[in-house]
């Protein structure tokens, strides 16, 4: 297998897929006003964010316009899972296409590689955020946690800055790639 460093997002978000996908399809319609790690999004919330993520970030792959001022409530509907599996699946086909994660994208002019980190990041730790509120284990493929490691330590000043990461969490010596991965973001990977 290839370095990890060397993958290319759209390798790793098909990964990541394949992981957040089972998850989501996972939460039974009884979980959805149960709460979660991120303090302002019950289960219902935390889909429709996840869902408009994954939806606006195939945009951001075609160097197109992402439009985050509304959150439909994709949850609402009969055939939420089914349509979550195909938007991740057309997520992967967009950041799989030649060129793009090259060159900047998105309103702030970011590297495509960096914009498409954020949608990785986002995938997996709120697919981890979902297991973990509604009372299920997650963890991710190795390869998806190495490949957000070095960009997660990046970006996290900004992040936490625009408010979209907390504080870093203190973490025992002993903790996993993802626990730290998940520390870095601000949540306690082993809070119950």
């Amino acid at each position: 297998m290839t370095n990890e460093a060397q993958l290319r997002i759209g390798d790793l978000l098909r990964t990541a897929a394949d992981d957040a996908v089972p998850v989501v399809g996972g939460v039974a319609d009884a979980s959805l006003g149960a709460p979660t790690p991120c303090a302002e999004y019950d289960v219902r919330a935390l889909l429709n964010h996840l869902f408009s993520v994954v939806v606006n970030f195939q945009a951001l792959a075609a160097k197109g316009t992402a439009d985050f001022s509304e959150t439909p409530d994709r949850v609402a509907g009969d055939g939420w899972r089914e349509s979550f599996a195909a938007e991740a699946g057309k997520l992967v086909e967009a950041w799989s296409a030649p060129g793009a994660e090259e060159g900047t994208t998105g309103a702030m002019g970011l590297p495509a590689r960096t914009v498409g980190s954020m949608v990785l990041l986002d995938l997996t730790v709120h697919a981890w955020d979902l297991a973990r509120a509604t009372g299920r284990a997650f963890a991710p493929d190795p390869a998806v946690v190495a490949g957000l490691a070095g960009e997660v330590e990046r970006m996290a000043p900004m992040a936490r800055q625009a408010g979209v990461f907390g504080d870093a969490v203190e973490v025992p010596g002993d903790a996993t790639a993802f626990e730290r991965l998940l520390a870095v973001t601000g949540r306690d990977p082993r809070a119950r």
